[in-house]
């Protein structure tokens, strides 16, 4: 297929490799294949940068990596290797599983040396199954560093701010000690200061910037990312979404931009790359890869509402396979819809809050279904399996008034914040015993009484022989350390009683364009389309819908865009060489 000529051959663009999407696969590729040599354009279809990396936690599943290594955890190649075997079953694929295990710690050197990138280490940080043999307690994780926002001047203003639901008063939080002290400014004096000092800044930044510049989690990462792309002369293109890729004699060569000045057309000597954060918000794709939507129940992603899929429609109108998954096709997470004062709805997804000691998750009949202190796909794909054919799927979260008061649930904060706000709007039913708070929720009031009945007869004792909470490493790193004897189970009795609905949403996209282990976009006999790559949740994952782990989005997308850029400049792995001589694009 060859496309139309350029509405305007004055008003083309030329560059080596255009990188539609601006996430962590994105900006991983257009740093490296700028470092490499490359002349880069990013073209974004939002006016900011960062894509759904910007709204996360930051972290990367990335075993063996450097800093693991340098604090003595030096495991055998073969331990993840297995782990993943474990996991994913029919599912691995032996040449991308590779790939990514072998040159995921080589990206995080190349990031560490060579851009303005750096990393924490996340040696505490354990497998979500640690009931699996090969499972770690730690050393597999590596989270961008926290970035001071001024280094990036006037740019910080293309930097997608942090979601305001998981911010306070638009100031990240970051995982581990800081989240800590959050939790208990009002308890430890330590605790106390550390979230003064924290506030005191941020409000002195908002005076000064009109923005927080303490940036932590993925607002860190597409910093370190953007302040790169800068230095090395990549090209940023925001509010351009592609309209239309360019083939020429079967190989792609560019694509048709919608800028603000109007259709551009971009010609790509060395090819295109496709990462426009996959399908959240692809209402017709959700009807065909998200079971739940086509029995009835809406899918609500976390991710920005500009996911719309185009990555994936652009590539398919070139021949390229969309590849789903029987296991899940989307990152599961239980989100909580947000009444905002505009009138706009959040969803505020839950990714601690449910490990707390003191919290359970019923359905309607008020009946507990999975460990809430498990992961936040684990919990999804339970409550799916829990509702009856045909209904809503939906559940609650419940706790009493100590649990709220100390962790929080959802967007009620934890003490000194106020409840108020948050019972007159309907998001937080609140009541002062279990069954008239069951009567508010459409929960079965004798169904969520005995339920709490028995789970408080074994909480007493830091006990869940129903579902074991607190049983694996992950579970208890998530509960609350200085609670005994179980960090994740206390009983829960002290009223009045709080429930927050929540329903099913997602972190970003699992289904993806099949892609080999270089990233290049197949079409349907798995030959590579020449000069069309794939990254970050455009490219089908190589967990193949599995989630084994926290950060098995960011570790493959930062991997395989460093592996892509590579390939795109026709430079080998573990080289130092630059090139920027494309002939080879598409070629083994």
């Amino acid at each position: 297929m060859t496309s139309k000529p350029s509405p305007s051959a004055a008003r083309d663009l030329e560059c080596d490799l255009l990188v539609i999407g601006s996430g962590a696969g994105g900006l991983a590729t257009a740093v490296t294949a700028a470092y490499l040599g490359l002349e880069v354009i990013v073209a974004e279809k939002a006016p900011v940068l960062g894509g759904t990396t910007a709204w996360s936690g930051g972290w990367m599943w990335i075993p063996r990596n450097p800093l693991a290594r340098e604090a003595g955890i030096d495991e055998s190649p073969e331990a993840p290797r297995a782990y993943l075997r474990e996991e994913l079953g029919e599912g691995y694929e032996p040449a991308r599983v590779e790939m990514f295990l072998d040159q995921g710690p080589a990206m995080v050197d190349f990031f560490r040396r060579h851009t303005a990138l750096d990393f924490v280490d996340g040696n505490k940080m354990a497998d979500f199954h640690g009931h699996r043999p090969h499972a770690s307690t730690g050393g597999r994780s590596v989270c961008a560093a926290p970035f001071d926002g001024r280094r990036l001047g006037r740019a910080i203003r293309l930097l997608r701010p942090p979601l305001d639901l998981h911010s306070l008063w638009g100031m990240g939080i970051a995982g581990g000690a800081d989240l800590g002290h959050f939790l208990k400014a009002m308890r430890s004096f330590d605790s106390f200061i550390h979230v003064s000092r924290r506030l005191a800044r941020h409000f002195l930044d908002l005076v000064i910037y009109r923005r927080g510049m303490q940036l932590v989690n993925g607002n860190a990462l597409v910093a370190g990312l953007l302040k790169s792309a800068l230095d090395l002369g990549v090209t940023l293109l925001p509010s351009s979404p592609a309209h239309r890729l360019l083939q020429k004699s079967e190989r792609v060569t560019g694509a048709v931009l919608d800028t603000p000045s109007g259709a551009r057309c971009v010609r790509a000597r060395c090819g295109v790359v496709l990462a426009a954060g996959g399908f959240p918000h692809d209402t017709r794709r959700h009807l065909a890869l998200l079971p739940h939507v086509a029995a009835g129940t809406p899918h609500r992603s976390a991710a920005p509402l500009t996911n719309t899929g185009d990555g994936l429609r652009l590539a398919e109108a070139l021949g390229a396979q969309v590849r789903g998954f029987d296991f899940s096709n989307a990152a599961w997470a239980p989100v909580s819809l947000v009444p905002r004062r505009d009138g706009s709805v959040g969803r505020f997804p839950h990714l601690i809050d449910r490990a707390k000691p003191g919290l359970i998750a019923v359905t309607r009949d008020g009946r507990r279904f999975v460990n809430e202190a498990g992961s936040y796909h684990d919990l999804m794909r339970a409550l799916f399996a829990a509702v009856p054919q045909g209904e809503t799927v939906e559940a609650w979260l419940v706790c009493d008034h100590r649990f709220q008061r100390r962790y929080g649930l959802g967007m009620s904060r934890p003490a000194p914040l106020p409840l108020l706000p948050w019972q007159r709007n309907g998001y937080l039913r609140s009541a002062t015993t279990p069954e008239v708070l069951a009567e508010a929720c459409g929960i079965d009031p004798a169904g969520l009484a005995a339920t709490l009945a028995n789970y408080n007869h074994h909480a007493e004792h830091g006990e869940d022989p129903a579902f074991g909470r607190g049983d694996t490493p992950y579970q208890r790193g998530m509960g609350d350390p200085d609670h005994a004897p179980n960090p994740c189970v206390a009983p829960i009795t002290h009223g009045p009683f709080h429930a927050v609905k929540v329903v099913p949403g997602s972190l970003g996209t699992f289904a993806g364009l099949a892609a080999d282990e270089h990233g290049r976009a197949l079409d349907g006999d798995r030959v590579p389309i020449l000069g069309l790559y794939a990254a970050g949740n455009d490219m089908a994952s190589v967990m193949a819908g599995r989630y084994p782990s926290g950060g098995i989005t960011l570790g493959p997308a930062m991997t395989f865009g460093y592996v892509t850029a590579h390939h795109a400049a026709g430079v080998a792995l573990g080289t130092a060489g630059t090139s920027s001589l494309c002939s080879s694009v598409g070629e083994p």
